[in-house]
Order: structure tokens, then C-alpha cells, then sequence
């Protein structure tokens, strides 16, 4: 039996700079209604993978929103972007001053979601980077008027208005991200005193960074499992650098001949094992 997610098609309806780092895309269309529709999971830090024109790796993003409407739904992403990338490329072409993606057509995958706070639990902790910041307002949102929360956000500069004013039962630190491709985050769990009684740990951002928490959440802490969730979203580098084989073209000339995913895939490692040879 297949296990293989269902995709659907969608077409991009609006594009908004949020910050100088962050994008946001407003997908929809009929295609999100096909098969039984895209479906929200109802899980607050849901995702689900995303391949843009001319590609065909996904990339994963937090679903913001996912509102039905008279013909399926509008899928709301919020993009981190940087100067490379499969999604972030594409996702500012022609910016600023014209709407070169509007109206292209993307796929995306069902959504998943791990966000789980036991029954008992009394309050939420949510540390996470610029990539986190969707799932984290979102958790804010729709349990923060029940339980108390405290973020703690690692950003390039701080999206205005993105997150809700600090009040009784919410608490919001900024800090400053180190650089890119950087984050100290585990040295800031590694300092923090949660509250007293049973809770629910949450964490997203740099994958070495999120398995030293993993330790030290497991190790020094000795939180049950059922108490953290803690996610690697992206790995560091010394540096971003451009893709040594640019996939597009592989992909366009792989459908242009009728060929498979898996052909096409094949035809990719063969072209960077080519690249990267001495």
C-alpha cells in the first residue's frame, strides 16, 4: 500500500514583505480542493512541503493559516529567504515593484503536524529562530488565552507586529540572531529556569542547536518525553553557497523528454557528482 503523501496544485494569489527576511505567499485555487481538499490537521505547528516552478525537491514551511473559502481553502506561508535556495529564489523574483510570481502555480503536500501538550499541562514554553516564528505565533493564537506562554525568538530584526503585544500570561524576548547561518539558542535553554509544575517545552531551529537541547532537556532536566518537542528545521553552514547544480534545468528537460521523478532525481546526483568531482 502507498504511503506517498497527496499533493496538491495551487496558484500564488498575493505576495507581502513582512521583514527583510521574511516573505509571505497567499496560495489558492481550485486545485486545493481536489480529491477531498487540503485539509488543516487542526495541529498547531503543522507543515508541509512546498516545490516551486521549475524544481522538484520540496522545501517544508509552517502552515500560518489555511482558511476555506467559496472554491477550498487560501494557504497561508511565510517564507524565510535569504540570497539562495530552492524556494527563497524564486519566492522574491522581481521584488520590489512587481508581481512576477503572482499567479504561478505551486505544488504542496498534506500537512503533518507534532504539536502535543499533555492534558495536565500548565503552561508553554517556545524557543525557536526566525523559521520557527510562524509556528510559534500560531501556537500563541490558539492556546495562549488558555495557557501561559513565554517566547523566546531569535531574529535578523524583529517582524513589526508579527507576534501580539506582551500582556498577563504572555512574555516575549527577542533576541538578536548571532549571524546567518548561526544561533545560540542551546546556550539560551541552557540558562532558563521553567516553571514550576507540569508544562509543555517547544523548540524549533538550527539541528545541532535542537540536539544539544535534546540533552540537556533529557539529561540535566529530565523531562519525560511527552513533555518537549524539539525540531531541527534547518542545518548550519559557515556560509550559504550557491547550489553547485542549479536543478531547473534538469527538471524542464527531464518532463520535456517524459521522463519519471526518479529518472530525473538520477539525472540531478549524476550532474553534481560530475560538479563536485576534483
Amino acid at each position: 500500500m502507498s504511503t506517498r503523501a497527496r499533493t496538491f496544485e495551487a496558484q500564488v494569489l498575493r505576495r507581502e514583505r513582512l521583514s527583510p527576511h521574511l516573505l509571505r505567499l497567499v496560495l489558492g485555487g481550485p486545485g486545493l480542493a481536489a480529491e477531498g481538499g487540503l485539509v488543516s490537521t487542526g495541529v498547531a505547528d503543522e507543515w508541509l512541503g512546498l516545490v516551486v516552478p521549475g524544481q522538484f525537491q520540496s522545501r517544508y514551511y509552517t502552515v500560518r493559516r489555511l482558511v476555506p473559502t467559496a472554491d477550498g481553502c487560501e494557504l497561508t506561508l511565510d517564507v524565510v529567504v535569504h540570497d539562495v535556495g530552492l524556494v527563497t529564489e524564486w519566492a522574491q523574483r522581481g521584488l520590489p515593484g512587481d508581481d512576477a510570481v503572482i499567479g504561478e502555480t505551486v505544488v504542496v503536500t498534506e500537512p503533518k503536524g507534532s504539536f502535543a501538550p499533555p492534558a495536565d499541562a500548565a503552561w508553554l514554553v517556545l524557543v525557536g529562530d526566525l523559521t520557527a516564528l510562524p509556528a510559534m505565533a500560531r501556537i500563541v493564537e490558539e492556546h495562549g488565552a488558555r495557557l501561559p506562554v513565554q517566547v523566546w525568538a531569535e531574529v535578523p530584526e524583529i517582524p513589526e507586529g508579527y507576534l501580539p503585544e506582551p500582556r498577563e500570561g504572555l512574555e516575549i524576548t527577542w533576541l538578536p540572531q548571532p549571524g546567518d547561518g548561526a544561533s545560540r539558542l542551546a546556550e539560551v535553554v541552557e540558562a532558563l529556569t521553567l516553571p514550576e509544575g507540569p508544562g509543555y517545552f517547544w523548540m524549533a531551529g538550527e539541528s545541532a542547536q535542537m540536539r544539544a537541547v535534546r540533552k540537556h532537556l533529557m539529561r540535566t532536566l529530565r523531562l519525560p518525553a511527552e513533555a518537549f518537542d524539539v525540531m531541527g528545521y534547518w542545518r548550519g553552514t559557515a556560509g550559504r553557497q550557491p547550489r553547485a547544480v542549479d536543478p531547473a534545468p534538469i527538471w524542464r528537460a527531464g518532463k520535456a523528454a517524459g521522463k519519471s521523478d526518479e529518472e530525473i532525481w538520477a539525472d540531478y546526483d549524476r550532474a553534481r557528482e560530475e560538479a563536485e568531482a576534483p
